[in-house]
């Protein structure tokens, strides 16, 4: 019942919830039992229990970066490569292009959107962090103007496990001098704009394939040996937050 309640909206994001005994008293079931309940849905992570005098249950509504979390663990207890996850989101790229171009509302729900990323992209080809930004809105444009939520919510949660490894691939890179070079971004932003092109007239054969082809999970590699490397539950879970940052597919 406290779950549905979560999920109905009954019980807001970052609500602290009453204390366990007017559960227990309400639904007529003993601590042991309430305390059990509390801890599935800790588990679940629908809330996060604070315990000690002042501590409660704090409720979480459901979001992208809990499925992200999940997922991650599955995929390191499977073995799986980074190549795996980024042959995946290579495919998944080009089906929301291709859904974009789909929709009827496409010219102003999703080309301003993607034209006012790439012209941002363009007056900062010279400010890499700033470059990244606008090409991270690009893509994150596909995928939240895809129209389709559960494809919206599946990209979503791979890209979690995918952008900890870019994170440090941009690190790196930066830190290093060999970040992408100017020519390579303004490649990448003629690309985007021929995207856009193509979801405007509603190609949507050609703007799934052009998208495809243009993410290449290779570029992200540090040395060859990253392609073959099982991906990181733990590095997920630490950076969780990282889809607010860089994006694939500069």
């Amino acid at each position: 019942m406290l779950r549905q309640r979560i999920m109905d909206g009954q019980l807001e994001d970052g609500q602290l919830l009453p204390n366990q005994d007017s559960f227990v008293a309400e639904f007529g079931v003993s601590r042991p039992s309430m305390r059990e309940a509390l801890r599935i849905l800790e588990a679940e992570g629908l809330i996060t229990v604070q315990r000690g005098n002042t501590g409660g249950a704090i409720v979480h509504r459901p979001q992208a970066r809990h499925v992200a979390t999940t997922l991650a663990v599955v995929l390191e207890a499977n073995g799986v490569t980074l190549s795996d996850v980024g042959g995946a989101l290579q495919l998944l790229e080009g089906t929301s292009a291709g859904l974009c171009a789909r929709r009827k509302d496409r010219a102003t729900a999703v080309v301003p959107v993607l034209r006012d990323a790439n012209k941002r992209a363009r007056e900062a080809v010279d400010d890499s962090l700033e470059y990244v930004k606008a090409t991270s809105d690009f893509h994150r444009g596909l995928i939240e103007l895809s129209g389709n939520e559960t494809i919206r919510l599946l990209v979503g949660s791979l890209e979690s496990t995918w952008l900890t490894h870019v994170r440090k691939w941009a690190e790196t890179t930066t830190e290093s001098g060999s970040f992408p070079d100017r020519d390579y971004r303004l490649h990448g932003i003629d690309a985007h704009d021929k995207i856009t092109d193509l979801i405007k007239v509603g190609d949507v054969a050609r703007a799934t394939a052009l998208a495809e082809s243009h993410f290449d999970p290779e570029q992200f590699y540090l040395s060859p040996a990253d392609a073959n490397r099982t991906i990181d539950s733990s590095a997920v879970r630490a950076g969780d937050t990282v889809t607010d940052g860089l994006l694939f597919g500069v």
